[in-house]
């Protein structure tokens, strides 16, 4: 069957239905054809009617045994998939020999953290104006800041937070999450509805304090803890345009953003006590396994250390 036609010009038709027919662009169009002439010459220019899934999972680990990335192959597989999918309409092939085949898992990137000092110096630093003293909403970032490094906390959850417990009424349902500053610890709904107690570190609670000392009353009569400029719950853009804002003029060499502070919290804490249930339980995490990700930032610092510190980590 293919056979009598050469692989070339079964490429060229595909491609021109491409174009013709399916309208995709000339940058796409170059694309397939760059995936799929690859391909021909992975298999040596086999007639396609007899490339089997086996020789393409073959072609798929040379690809990766080359140093091709899991997405780049992914989309070339999706390419040869297509193609052949193309090719069983007009010609007898038995199957698409691309159907099972699939890209090496991708590596977990892990999630990043700032260093101590950065953290640090992000969630202690006001933001002051430039007439002297700090703004209520200089204040209320000063307090979102150490809170979200405090007790690393969602950005949802943070958000969400009202001054204290207040029930389902005429202002609206019931709160989420609220701060306890007696006891020394914040309560928020997680993911799963699941709610639960974070300890709040002594700067966040002094943060929180001054904050709450001008915080005007909420426009919509609610118990919100953090407010916009207009009076209003703060949103969780409106905190991480903040966040970013504040962190670009610290100079900070990382693009901040909320859910890194959450990250900073858990990898710092791990690093100084170990204890790996602890921080499971803070980061309301279901399952071990989500928080053993950081065990990994830890090994980081530690390696990191040790190739500073030790006299024979590198060879001279």
């Amino acid at each position: 069957m293919a056979g009598a036609r050469a692989n070339g010009d079964w490429l060229d038709a595909y491609l021109e239905q491409l174009a013709s027919q399916r309208k995709l662009s000339p940058h796409t169009v170059a694309a397939y054809r760059r995936d799929l002439r690859e391909l021909d010459r992975l298999l040596g220019g086999l007639a396609w009617d007899a490339v089997g899934d086996t020789m393409l999972r073959r072609c798929a680990a040379q690809l990766h045994g080359g140093g091709l990335q899991p997405r780049s192959i992914a989309r070339k597989l999706s390419s040869w998939r297509g193609f052949f999918d193309w090719l069983g309409r007009h010609a007898a092939l038995p199957a698409n020999p691309a159907a099972g085949v699939r890209a090496p898992k991708r590596a977990k990137s892990l999630p990043k953290a700032l260093s101590v000092d950065d953290a640090v110096r992000l969630a202690a630093t006001p933001a002051r104006p430039l007439g002297g003293a700090a703004e209520p909403a200089a204040l209320c970032n000063r307090a979102m800041f150490e809170l979200l490094y405090s007790s690393g906390l969602r950005v949802a959850e943070l958000s969400g937070l009202d001054t204290h417990y207040r029930g389902a009424g005429a202002h609206g349902p019931a709160s989420l999450g609220w701060i306890d500053a007696a006891a020394g610890e914040v309560l928020v709904t997680g993911k799963g509805g699941k709610m639960r107690k974070v300890p709040v570190g002594a700067a966040a609670l002094a943060a929180l304090a001054a904050w709450l000392a001008v915080r005007p009353a909420p426009a919509d009569g609610s118990a919100a803890l953090f407010l916009s400029t207009r009076a209003s719950r703060i949103s969780p853009r409106v905190l991480q345009l903040r966040l970013k804002a504040h962190s670009q003029a610290l100079d900070i060499p990382a693009n901040v953003h909320p859910h890194m502070l959450r990250h900073s919290f858990a990898s710092h804490l791990l690093q100084s006590s170990g204890d790996l249930r602890a921080v499971q339980e803070m980061l309301g995490h279901a399952s071990i396994t989500s928080t053993q990700v950081y065990t990994a930032l830890d090994f980081q610092h530690l390696a990191l250390v040790y190739d500073r510190a030790h006299p024979r980590a590198k060879l001279k």
